[in-house]
C-alpha cells in the first residue's frame, strides 16, 4: 500500500466518504440505505460515531480511498463492549489491501479501548465481505433470510463475530 496512510477520521473528510459511500447506495446490496447521502448528512455520523467510537480513513495522495468504523451493537448498557463493524473501499481500489488494512487497525483501536466482541453484518451473497471477515478471523455465527428488500429482491443478512 505505496503512499497510504490509516488516520482518524476528519470532519473535511465527510465529502469523500459520502461519495464512497453512495456508490453503495445507489448500485448495490451492501447497504440497506436506499437513498444517496449528503456530506453535511455524512458529518453528522462521523460526531456521532467518534463520540464514542473509532472512526479510520485510508488517505492516498489524491484523496481518501475508504474507512472503517465501528458503532454500537445495540443501545442497552449490557452490549456495551461489543461493537458493529463497517467498512467500505472506494470502487476503483478493491482488491488492493486497502480493506484488511483498514479492518486491522479498526480491530486495534476497539482492542486498545477494552471492547471484547467485534460484529460484522454482511448482506448475501457478498463473497468478498465474507472472505475479508474470515481472513481476519471472524466466525459465522448466524443468518436471518430475507430481512431487506433493496433492488427489486429480497437479500439475506448473516453475522460473522469475533472475539477480540
Amino acid at each position: 500500500m505505496k503512499a497510504l496512510s490509516i488516520r482518524p477520521v476528519s470532519p473535511d473528510d465527510a465529502a469523500a466518504i459520502a461519495a464512497i459511500y453512495n456508490r453503495y447506495v445507489e448500485r448495490t446490496i451492501v447497504t440497506f440505505e436506499e437513498e444517496a447521502v449528503t456530506a453535511d448528512a455524512m458529518a453528522g455520523r462521523i460526531e456521532r460515531v467518534t463520540a464514542g467510537y473509532p472512526w479510520l480513513v485510508c488517505a492516498a495522495p489524491d484523496g481518501v480511498i475508504g474507512y472503517a468504523y465501528a458503532s454500537a451493537w445495540h443501545s442497552r448498557c449490557a452490549y456495551r463492549l461489543t461493537s458493529e463493524t463497517t467498512v467500505y473501499v472506494a470502487g476503483d481500489r478493491h482488491r488492493q489491501g486497502t480493506g484488511g488494512a483498514l479492518y486491522r487497525a479498526l480491530l486495534d483501536a476497539l482492542r486498545a479501548r477494552g471492547f471484547r466482541c467485534a460484529i460484522g453484518a454482511i448482506a448475501l451473497p457478498n463473497e468478498a465481505s465474507v472472505s475479508l471477515h474470515e481472513r481476519l478471523g471472524f466466525v459465522k455465527v448466524g443468518q436471518f433470510a430475507d430481512v431487506g428488500f433493496k433492488l427489486g429482491r429480497w437479500i439475506d443478512v448473516g453475522y460473522w463475530q469475533l472475539m477480540l
